[in-house]
Formats: C-alpha cells, structure tokens, sequence
C-alpha cells in the first residue's frame, strides 16, 4: 500500500523542540521531492520546508528559516522535520507530501499522510 504516515507530534513550551517523521511506504521515498506542511486552526495549509529528490537541494518559508530542517533517513525511507525554539505560532496540524513539482517556493502536494498535531503551549 502506498502511504505516509506521519509521527512525533505532540505538546511542548515554548523555546522547545519536536522532530517529526514521516515514514513511507509502497515506494522508495529517496525518488521523490518531499514536503511539510502545516494547517492551523482557521488558516489555510502552508508549505514549509522541502527536499528535491536525487539532484539534493532545500527549501524553507520565512516563518521556519532558521529554525526548522528538514533531512532524510533513506535507509528507514523516512524524512524527518527537526522544529527549535518552538512558538506558540507553530501550533497546527502538521503533513507531509509528495510533491507535485519543483521544490521551490509555494510548492504543491499530491499524496499526503494524515498529519500530526503540534501544539506550543506554556
């Protein structure tokens, strides 16, 4: 069957940090561009962070830079978000993708894993 399934999502302060993972299966992950995306309540989703596939390269949006990277684990066909110095603005549902197209800025998702809930909170 071919899925992701994401994972590692839960609450925290703020200043802290959660990896996320996203695990594949029914294909070899390391072929394609992969993404994370976040829904809070009330906003639309928003693109965050992706990969390219073999030919490497990275993307993050303003509101991640610095904070946030994104790496693969293609032994356990896995891509993991790594999430510092949480805020409480980073509470949303979190997903990962397949994408689309290009790894670049306003990328798109076509199959999706179920999401997991991220909440910053004192």
């Amino acid at each position: 069957q071919v899925q992701l399934v994401e994972s590692g999502g839960g609450l925290v302060q703020p200043g802290g940090s959660l990896t996320l993972s996203c695990v594949a299966s029914g294909f070899i992950l390391s072929n394609y561009r992969i993404g994370w995306f976040r829904q809070a309540p009330g906003k639309e989703r928003e693109g965050i962070s992706c990969m390219n596939g073999p030919e490497g390269g990275t993307y993050y949006s303003d509101s991640v830079k610095g904070r946030f990277t994104i790496s693969r684990d293609n032994a356990a066909n896995t891509v993991h978000l790594r999430m510092n110095s949480l805020e409480p603005e980073d509470t949303a549902v979190y997903y990962c993708a397949t994408l689309r197209l290009l790894c670049e800025r306003d990328f798109s998702g076509n199959l999706w894993g179920q999401g997991t809930q991220v909440t910053v909170s004192s």
